[in-house]
């Protein structure tokens, strides 16, 4: 496979680009990503087949059953973070290792209904806080250890409406290659 066909397959939908301002539509088009996703991710994914769970959606990448375990324990931090950056001021988060996360026993063979379960409480907690964030408040800030990338929660709320359509189009485009 040429590293151009793995790129594509790594980020089908590209990298998270930083709008240069955040608009009040983009804003409420992410949130609604947010909202939709736990709903979306199971009605694509259970119908899956403990074989097809089992897949890779690329060559040396996380299986389905793996992938649909990282969103949730992703999702769970952002929303921690989100909760350290309102109660805190410009909090250093704890980063984790997500690569080792999917590795663990869990994240290898659990049913996938449990991640499931955990994202539509994750998401519907988050979004509720979201929305009912001031504009002021979407511009408190927390800080990642890794290159100490500053992050708004707004450009948060972008970030994390991205992972989501990430990986939602990765088990999309393997159920469409494989004809699933």
């Amino acid at each position: 496979m040429q590293n151009q066909e793995l790129e594509q397959l790594r980020y089908p939908i590209g990298k998270f680009q930083t709008p240069p301002a955040i608009s009040q539509n983009d804003l409420e088009n992410w949130i609604l990503v947010l909202e939709e996703l736990p709903k979306k991710l199971e009605a694509m994914v259970a119908p899956l087949t403990e074989e097809q769970l089992e897949t890779p959606y690329r060559p040396g990448g996380w299986t389905v059953r793996q992938l649909v375990h990282h969103i949730s324990d992703s999702h769970h931090n952002s929303y921690l973070r989100f909760k350290w950056a309102l109660t805190e001021d410009n909090p250093v988060i704890k980063p984790y290792n997500e690569k080792a996360w999917a590795e663990l026993f869990d994240s290898r063979t659990a049913p996938i209904q449990m991640s499931l379960d955990h994202l539509k409480a994750v998401h519907a907690k988050l979004v509720y806080l979201i929305k009912g964030l001031t504009a002021e408040q979407l511009q408190r800030k927390f800080t990642h250890p890794d290159g100490n990338q500053e992050s708004t929660l707004e450009l948060n709320v972008g970030r994390y409406a991205w992972h989501s359509n990430h990986h939602f189009a990765h088990i999309a485009h393997l159920i469409e290659r494989e004809g699933w």
